[in-house]
Parts: structure tokens; C-alpha cells; sequence
């Protein structure tokens, strides 16, 4: 497929105005922030960007203005969450034809398939369009885990060509590089195991709280890629508290908060997702605060 993703991917939130609505405008200004902060791609419509929240119409016009405010920089994904698979398929293909130059493909998200059902899935998802794909592995939420066995029943569908590991077991990466070698990109799914990943062989991250930190993100990247693990290990201990915010059940909510704090975005999101109470968004904008703090101070110590 010629397609071999690496770097780091925001997985880039659909920002929403106070009632719900889709705020294009506000969407491609974080985009922009994101290319010139240094990402090497974007994934439009993740689970972060409310991707089921939103109708098919509203799910185009999300991509294109990915696809205007990208400009070709950088690759641009799309998320595909459905429920069926003619669903997925039909999908798929839209968005191919949308400009989506490649799919970040969710499990169903109405039924728990078994490992056949779940090759089946990924096969047939695979043979719709020509886009490259990236699995989006995350059994703690979707109940469904692309194990390395069903890795390897995939192997002969060049279109996938990643998987964005998000198992939890850290353990993972390293039994996906003894069964598969370098067959797929491994990217690291979850914000606070990143380093971790890293030293392990992923070489790429979908991470939700670039959205907020995109050069710092990039850097802590960068820095494991070089080895330089004592500089990382620096940045990380500062963001990693705020890390910790993209594995709550919530972490929409928390990272347009973490957006809307560091450069004013909007924070509003769409229902079910409820604004939060005023408790929980002063301890979680103290998480925030914090690192905002730690970073300037590392900054004016440089």
C-alpha cells in the first residue's frame, strides 16, 4: 500500500459549540496548531472527536475541513466506527471519497466478535476501498482484542498496515514484534505508557493530549526515538498526571478542558457527554494548571 505511518497522530477532538453544534471553524484552527507544532499526521473522528455522536453528514464535513486545513502536510485519517459491517464498508468508501487518505477502523460497536468474526471484520472492512488502515485495538473499552494470533490471519491484507495498541499490557508490543517482526507499524494507543512503548518498539503514538501540548508531545517523542531517555523522563513526569486524564472514561471531556486552558478552545461537548460538575473541573484544571506551570518553568530554565 506504500503507506507506513510513524510519528506522532492526535487522535484531534470535533470542537462543539455550548449547544452541541460542530464548530468547523474552531476544528481546522486546532489542525493548524497541530501541523505547525510538529505531528506527523492527524486521525479526524476518533473516539475523541465523538465520532458516534455525530451523523453522517456532520462526519463528512469534519473530514473535509480536515482535509482543507491539512493541505497535504500531513497524512490525514479518518476514524471508522460503525455498527455493521455494510455499514463499515459503505463507510469506508465514502470516506475514501471524502480525501481520507486513510482509516483508523473501530471494532463493531454493537457486538463483541469472536477471534473469526473478528478477522472476518477487519478482512471485509479491508477489501471496501483502497485506503490504508490502522487498527484501533482497545479491548478495556470495546470488549473485542486484536491479539497477535489474529494479527497474523491478516497478514495477507496489505491495506492494514498499523495497529494502534491500547491493551493496557504494556507486554503487548513486545509479543506483536516476536510474532510479526516489522509486518505492522505498532503505535502506542495510551497517553501514559508512551516512553514505555517507545523503548519497546512502537513508532508511533495516537495520543490525545498532543491536542493541548503539540510540540511537547512531539519533543518527549522525538527524545525516546533518540534515546535521551533522562530528557525524556523530564517531560514525562511533568505531563504524565495529565497523561492519566486519557484513560478515564471522561477523557473528552478532560482534554477539550486541557485545550480550552492552554490556548482557549472550545471546551463544550456533545450529549451524552454533560458538562462537568464544578468539582470534578477544578480538580481536573489543577492537573492541568500544574503542568502548564512545570512546562513554563522548564522552558525559562532552557
Amino acid at each position: 500500500m506504500g503507506a507506513r505511518w510513524k510519528g506522532v497522530f492526535p487522535a484531534v477532538t470535533t470542537k462543539m459549540s455550548r449547544l452541541g453544534e460542530v464548530d468547523l471553524d474552531a476544528t481546522q484552527l486546532s489542525i493548524e496548531r497541530l501541523v505547525t507544532g510538529g505531528v506527523s499526521g492527524i486521525v479526524m473522528l476518533p473516539m475523541l472527536g465523538e465520532n458516534a455522536s455525530l451523523n453522517p453528514s456532520e462526519r463528512e464535513q469534519v473530514i473535509r475541513a480536515g482535509i482543507e486545513a491539512v493541505r497535504g502536510r500531513v497524512p490525514l485519517l479518518s476514524g471508522l466506527a460503525e455498527i455493521t459491517l455494510e455499514g463499515a464498508k459503505r463507510q469506508a468508501r465514502a470516506y475514501e471519497s471524502f480525501g481520507a487518505e486513510g482509516l483508523m477502523v473501530f471494532p463493531s460497536l454493537a457486538y463483541k466478535t469472536d477471534a473469526d468474526e473478528t478477522v472476518a471484520w477487519y478482512q471485509e472492512i479491508a477489501s471496501a476501498s483502497s485506503l490504508p488502515i490502522m487498527i484501533y485495538n482497545n479491548p478495556i473499552a470495546y470488549g473485542v482484542d486484536v491479539t497477535p494470533s489474529i494479527l497474523r490471519q491478516l497478514v495477507g491484507r496489505a491495506e492494514i498496515v498499523a495497529v494502534k495498541e491500547e491493551c493496557g499490557d504494556i507486554r503487548r508490543i513486545t509479543d506483536i514484534g516476536i510474532e510479526l517482526g516489522e509486518r505492522y507499524t505498532t503505535f502506542c494507543g495510551v497517553d501514559d505508557l508512551i516512553v514505555e512503548s517507545v523503548a519497546l518498539g512502537a513508532t508511533g503514538w495516537v495520543s490525545g493530549m498532543t491536542n493541548a501540548w503539540p510540540k511537547e508531545c512531539v519533543e518527549l517523542f522525538n527524545l525516546c526515538l533518540e534515546y535521551k531517555l533522562d530528557k525524556a523522563r523530564e517531560i514525562y513526569r511533568i505531563l504524565t498526571p495529565a497523561f492519566h486524564l486519557d484513560t478515564h472514561v471522561k477523557l473528552v471531556q478532560y482534554i477539550k478542558l486541557a485545550e480550552h486552558l492552554v490556548y482557549g478552545a472550545p471546551e463544550w461537548t456533545r450529549a451524552p457527554r454533560l458538562p462537568l460538575a464544578e468539582k470534578e473541573r477544578n480538580a481536573v484544571a489543577q492537573v492541568i494548571y500544574t503542568a502548564m506551570e512545570s512546562l513554563r518553568a522548564r522552558s525559562d530554565a532552557r
